[in-house]
């Protein structure tokens, strides 16, 4: 009983430490965030000005900024994984090996690409737009999935288990392996009460393979893409759930909470073109 408590106890305190190191992960990612936002408003102008060079220093610079943005989400999932699944044994632990492992892997299963991140693009975009409003970017034709600014990167819009829109969720978790999003304690039962639980996200439901809601779209994806939604579609996510693999990682709650901001634009886009297509009639 006592090793037992003991045990638990490690643990505990492990998951505490845990959360202190990914908040302060956290506080990186945001200022990351807030320095790439700032980045882009200066190239606007950079444009304006038709200091080309300038804008380009400022795109390489931005590009380090989300490798890093990269490898702080990366290190935060590596210690929630390692601290979530942590057993104590009778050898001492090298957490240090531990957590590079986990970094390795989650780096090698979920690689980041500066240049297909989201904030890249809208970097890339608000630059473009300056002098080409209106007109697609190089290199954009129907072969490509563009992600632009008013697209979101999940897979699913709402929690499989309990019905509500990711906008809704206070307390949402990711799974590392097939990266749908659920409400924490909606999944934790789920997984709790199932042994071999695999993902919810069941054949019948195709909302995850289709745009995040009505005011987000695609360009006629390429036909890889197609087949794999297909599948996933016909067959169900198939993901194999375990507490320790379903976390809120460091980008989950930024990514949500400009999901909330993009709806908000939508539906006042939306209250104004109402507006106007009355006054048309009239």
């Amino acid at each position: 009983m006592a090793s037992a408590s003991s045990s638990g106890g490690v643990a505990g305190r492990l998951r505490n430490a845990s959360l202190v190191l990914v908040g302060d992960n956290d506080s990186t990612i945001s200022d990351i965030r807030k320095a790439v936002t700032l980045m882009k408003n200066i190239a606007v102008q950079l444009e304006k000005d038709n200091q080309t060079e300038k804008v380009k220093d400022l795109e390489n610079s931005v590009a380090e900024l989300l490798d890093l943005y990269g490898d702080c989400a990366h290190r935060s999932s590596a210690i929630q994984s390692v601290a979530n699944g942590y057993q104590p044994g009778e050898q001492l632990t090298d957490f240090k090996k531990l957590l590079d492992d986990e970094f390795t892997k989650l780096k090698a299963t979920t690689p980041s690409v500066p240049e297909n991140h989201h904030l890249m693009r809208q970097f890339r975009e608000a630059v473009w737009n300056v002098h080409h409003a209106g007109e697609p970017m190089p290199g954009e034709d129907e072969e490509d999935i563009v992600m632009t600014s008013t697209q979101c990167p999940f897979l699913n819009v709402k929690c499989p288990v309990s019905g509500k829109p990711l906008t809704e969720l206070t307390d949402p978790v990711r799974s590392i392996d097939c990266k749908h999003v659920y409400d924490k304690a909606s999944i934790m039962h789920y997984i709790a009460t199932n042994p071999n639980a695999k993902c919810p996200i069941a054949g019948k439901d195709t909302s995850f393979a289709q745009p995040p809601y009505r005011h987000i779209s695609l360009v006629p994806p390429p036909s890889w893409f197609l087949i794999h939604m297909a599948h996933l579609a016909s067959s169900g996510c198939r993901g194999k759930l375990k507490n320790n693999k379903v976390v809120c990682d460091p980008m989950l709650k930024f990514e949500i909470e400009e999901l909330r901001t993009m709806n908000k634009q939508s539906n006042r886009d939306e209250v104004i073109e109402d507006f106007t297509n009355a006054d048309d009639e009239d």
